[in-house]
């Protein structure tokens, strides 16, 4: 699949002309946005334990294993089909750790078979991940519950196109790809989404008045 990304295309030319040490350097030319999706998504019960550095190791040995699979039947964009490779990493890592402590999956809405989505505490914890001195503990214990308890209310869809398009930064075209919608689609579900976000954040109290004393 021809993509917009030129450097991509040219290394996968290269790739399947037999070069050497090339999917590390297309590995390398994604990391950075492979790194921010597994620390978004990464169970924060696993701190301390699993990085996600430690999860892009795997990753990348797991693509490599899988490359030419992709190279005989390239169906999608190769970054969306990197993150994917990552996502089950990420899967593997959380059952391997947690195994019964998981939430169930089944509360999840999946676009892919087996793949939990963005859920709510992950977003809430980036929203207010800032939050960190003691005299803000307790505050940021009760938005924390309020928040969760608001963005769970979200469609579940319109929660993962937020994710991936404000947090993780995709484009536009690679999360309609990714959840196999048309892009107008998938706009349209991010503005709603970020509307509906708005909205919430407003209705909780303090809360932005607490991000700007941060």
């Amino acid at each position: 699949m021809t993509t917009a990304d030129g450097f991509t295309d040219e290394l996968l030319a290269r790739l399947k002309d037999g070069s050497d040490h090339v999917l590390a350097d297309l590995f390398s030319h994604h990391r950075e946005r492979l790194w921010r999706m597994v620390n978004f998504r990464l169970d924060r019960r696993l701190a301390g334990r699993v990085d996600a550095d430690d999860v892009l190791q795997e990753a990348y040995l797991a693509a490599a294993q899988r490359i030419h699979h992709y190279l005989e039947n390239p169906s999608q964009s190769f970054f969306v089909w990197l993150r994917l490779i990552t996502k089950q990493t990420l899967v593997d890592v959380h059952r391997r750790h947690l195994g019964a402590k998981m939430r169930s999956v089944g509360r999840e809405v999946s676009q892919r078979p087996g793949y939990p989505q963005a859920t709510s505490v992950s977003l809430v914890a980036q929203l207010l991940g800032s939050m960190t001195s003691p005299s803000q503990a307790a505050v940021k214990a009760e938005m924390t519950r309020q928040l969760e308890v608001a963005i769970e209310g979200m469609d579940p869809i319109d929660r993962e196109v937020l994710a991936l398009r404000h947090f993780e930064e995709l484009t536009n075209s690679e999360v309609a790809e990714w959840l196999d919608i048309k892009q107008k689609a998938a706009s349209i579900r991010y503005v709603r989404a970020v509307a509906r976000l708005k909205d919430i954040l407003a209705q909780v109290p303090g809360f932005f008045d607490a991000q700007e004393r941060i």
